[in-house]
């Protein structure tokens, strides 16, 4: 980037900062929490994805897991906020999990959270854990236990638990009997959880089951994690809500239970699309972020509020792999921003006072305040490109691993660090 162009930025950034100092906003303390936001990306957004109908290839696109990291590496160099990568077994197994941990160390990464498989399985498809069978619940439990271990052996701290059971057809099993079995499967799992590992639990409301799901919303996340103990966390995947449901208030009533463990972002328009971050519906990802920052500055939330993992949870087909992960984290980066510009202090007076027109008016006027060059501030501070899409494409690292990776040969070895 030219010095003329960090010229513009500058001054972009200097009007902006006199316009936020007028409205209270302390402007130092903003850049300090962006510079300390941290994002983990997912392994499987670096790969070939896509829906049921079919998955295009992208040229370059990473075969094994020591090509996603080294894609993840080249994100967080871009960003400056995503020092860990989650992974995903057993599409990411490897033989040597300390070999890998190193890899990602060479690279400035860590592992991030571990994600058990409980859906590939033939014999899961009546289920896992809640299979009348106890020879498939027992199945599932050992690769619980598996996915506990490969975490003890990356250094990760969470266990971020997806389950697809449930049913296609009324009567076709109980649904309570499914309930219990699901709690007695996870009760033993959670009698293996270290000490300093959170095991957090997703939830969705339909897909791949079409009936009922057994874990179809936050409230059942929230009573299995309540169950198990303090270490089970709900966690909240954007796209896995029906249609209208209020997003935010979940977050602040799993804030003030101390049960709100992570985050899956994607977006959607209809179902669990797994769009970039913030393209559909960028407002919603706003008022999220407002109730978390809000939470950081609430005493009796602020614990659970600063634990909660950001991670991102994205893989369509269509769409450059590694520009999605950097635009997701950009969107991300934005709302976060935004959040911490509202005035509260004045917020909480017009709350209080009733006034509840002037209470929107103040969300609504840091929703609208562009951030962008506060964020071209912040990364040029950091070291980094004020713009990193366009660092990206300015790089040839696209054009590069479509070359390398397009030759024939062995796809499990590890791949040039760059």
């Amino acid at each position: 980037m030219s010095s003329n162009d960090h010229v513009e930025v500058r001054a972009a950034y200097d009007a902006l900062a006199e316009s936020l100092r007028r409205r209270g906003v302390d402007v130092e303390e903003v850049k300090g929490a962006l510079k300390r936001q941290r994002i983990e990306t997912p392994s499987w957004g670096y790969g070939n994805s896509g829906t049921r109908f079919k998955v295009f290839p992208w040229p370059g696109a990473a075969r094994n897991v020591y090509e996603k990291l080294a894609d993840a590496a080249v994100v967080h160099r871009l960003t400056g906020v995503c020092p860990t990568v989650a992974i995903h077994i057993p599409w990411d197994k490897v033989d040597d999990w300390k070999a890998l941990r190193e890899y990602a160390t060479s690279l400035g990464l860590q592992i991030g959270a571990v994600n058990p498989n409980l859906f590939q399985d033939d014999q899961y498809r009546l289920g896992s854990v809640c299979h009348p069978d106890s020879s498939v619940r027992r199945r599932a439990v050992d690769h619980l236990l598996e996915c506990i271990e490969i975490a003890r052996q990356v250094n990760s701290s969470i266990l971020s638990l997806w389950i697809a059971d449930g049913t296609n057809y009324p009567g076709q099993d109980s649904i309570r009997a499914r309930k219990r079995r699901m709690l007695e499967t996870l009760s033993e799992v959670y009698q293996h959880i270290p000490p300093d590992m959170r095991l957090l639990i997703e939830y969705k409301f339909f897909e791949p089951a079409f009936y009922h799901t057994d874990l179809a919303d936050w409230g059942m996340a929230y009573a299995v994690a309540s169950h198990l103990g303090p270490q089970a966390q709900v966690l909240v995947d954007i796209g896995h809500h029906p249609q209208g449901t209020n997003i935010e208030h979940i977050v602040a009533f799993l804030l003030d239970e101390g049960k709100l463990g992570g985050f899956h972002f994607n977006n959607r328009k209809y179902a669990d699309d797994d769009l970039i971050v913030g393209t559909i519906h960028p407002f919603e990802l706003f008022l999220i972020f407002h109730e978390l920052v809000s939470a950081e500055h609430d005493p009796r939330t602020a614990e659970t509020a600063r634990a909660v993992a950001y991670m991102i949870d994205q893989s369509h087909n269509i769409e450059p792999k590694i520009e999605a992960i950097i635009q997701s984290v950009v969107n991300i980066q934005i709302a976060y921003a935004k959040a911490l510009i509202v005035d509260r202090q004045r917020l909480r007076e017009a709350q209080e006072a009733g006034d509840v027109l002037d209470a929107h008016r103040l969300l609504q006027e840091a929703y609208e305040t562009d951030v962008r060059p506060l964020l071209a501030q912040v990364r040029i501070e950091m070291g980094l490109d004020p713009d990193p899409i366009s660092a990206f494409r300015r790089s040839g690292y696209a054009e590069r691993i479509a070359r390398e990776r397009a030759v024939q040969g062995s796809a499990s070895g590890y791949p040039e660090a760059s």
